[in-house]
């Protein structure tokens, strides 16, 4: 939730937090089964799991998952998993991802990894990292980036580093130094991409993107882009995309292209973007900036052609849903359908809902989620 934090809702998260408080009780509350769609047994994917990142101090992250096979919602099933997990899945769940047979949950101000199986979300192990943030995968390794220091924003807050996780073992092997609260990665080819953002050091914030050799596990390189960098995606063609928050003042948000045959940034749009997804050919973007100038948020929707490198001025969001969501959060496209799920936070404090489209943009169906919908894991069909 430190996403929130930076983007000028300090006070409203430390008011919500007042006000929440910690679970009441020890007693587990079974999962909510919703249906929402029709089943479709047989496709690439058997669900997608969703993460909710709940709100900072009240330690009610928690996990919903969609059946493809079934057409059923299930809201919060970690705790009947894992009843003897103490407060339940954690504090702020930052990422999640699939790899292999288990699913990695990176849970910020609880300074771990939850590992789990992908089946039955059953507990394998815990990694603590301190202030973990995003997760990558590559070769039978995991990529866990980390702020390095306890969440303060003050200007001699640490320097980042990435930790590198075996799969099989489950432990850490190695660790390199990058920039200042790095934020996601990506891996293309044999180079690890990483997104460093500096934002507890405001309004000194870090501007480059490190860019690390995986064989010996050292940076190579730093790629100066723009100031407060987040998100960081590739596309097929080995390109990464890069967004930059901007200060909130006078300095907008943008999003970036990296070379990464070069290393050097070839494209800027000008379009404010705080998250995408990028299926096929095709960059889905949201953009939920606020300004200290106005205090105001301005929410924005587009598509970026990634392989002509052209905005598309077109909202993905065809038939006026857009209008009903209050804060735009996750994106995500089903790789085989081309669904495209994105998630409202509303207020930060309430419960979230999951909005499904079709491919053209027409909602297919809604659910109500936990709070502060986020992360999604697609989990495909074994063979």
């Amino acid at each position: 939730m430190m996403k929130q934090l930076r983007n000028a809702v300090w006070v409203a998260a430390l008011a919500a937090l007042a006000i929440t408080g910690c679970r009441k009780g020890e007693r587990i509350v079974p999962p909510e089964v919703t249906p929402v769609d029709t089943a479709t047994p047989g496709s690439l994917l058997n669900g997608f799991y969703l993460l909710n990142e709940g709100n900072m101090g009240s330690n009610k992250a928690s996990l919903d998952y969609y059946d493809y096979t079934t057409g059923v919602y299930k809201s919060n099933i970690y705790a009947t998993a894992n009843p003897t997990a103490v407060k339940e899945l954690g504090d702020v769940g930052n990422d999640i991802e699939a790899y292999g047979t288990k699913l990695y949950a990176v849970i910020n101000i609880s300074n771990k990894v939850e590992v789990m199986d992908a089946a039955s979300t059953k507990r394998i192990k815990q990694i603590d990292i301190l202030n973990c943030r995003y997760i990558t995968f590559a070769n039978g390794k995991a990529y866990v980036s980390s702020y390095a220091g306890p969440v303060v924003v003050e200007p001699n807050a640490p320097i980042g580093f990435v930790a590198e996780i075996d799969t099989a073992t489950l432990e850490i092997t190695r660790k390199v130094i990058v920039g200042y609260q790095p934020e996601e990665m990506a891996v293309v080819g044999n180079k690890l991409y990483v997104a460093n953002s500096g934002g507890y050091r405001a309004p000194d914030y870090d501007r480059t993107v490190s860019v690390i050799d995986l064989n010996t596990f050292k940076e190579i390189k730093k790629i100066d882009v723009a100031i407060n960098l987040d998100r960081l995606k590739a596309d097929n063609d080995g390109d990464i995309y890069v967004t930059s928050r901007g200060d909130y003042y006078n300095t907008p948000s943008r999003l970036f292209v990296i070379d990464t045959k070069t290393d050097a940034v070839k494209k800027q749009f000008d379009i404010p973007v705080s998250n995408l997804c990028i299926s096929g050919d095709t960059a889905y973007v949201y953009g939920s900036v606020f300004s200290y100038n106005t205090g105001q948020w301005t929410i924005t929707y587009n598509m970026v052609n990634v392989k002509t490198e052209t905005v598309l001025n077109t909202n993905f969001i065809t038939d006026g849903t857009d209008k009903s969501i209050r804060m735009p959060y996750g994106v995500a496209v089903n790789p085989a359908t081309k669904e495209i799920l994105v998630t409202d936070a509303k207020d930060y404090v309430s419960s979230g809902t999951l909005y499904c489209f079709d491919k053209t943009g027409k909602k297919k169906w809604s659910v109500t989620t936990g709070e502060i919908p986020a992360h999604i894991a697609f989990v495909f069909a074994t063979k």
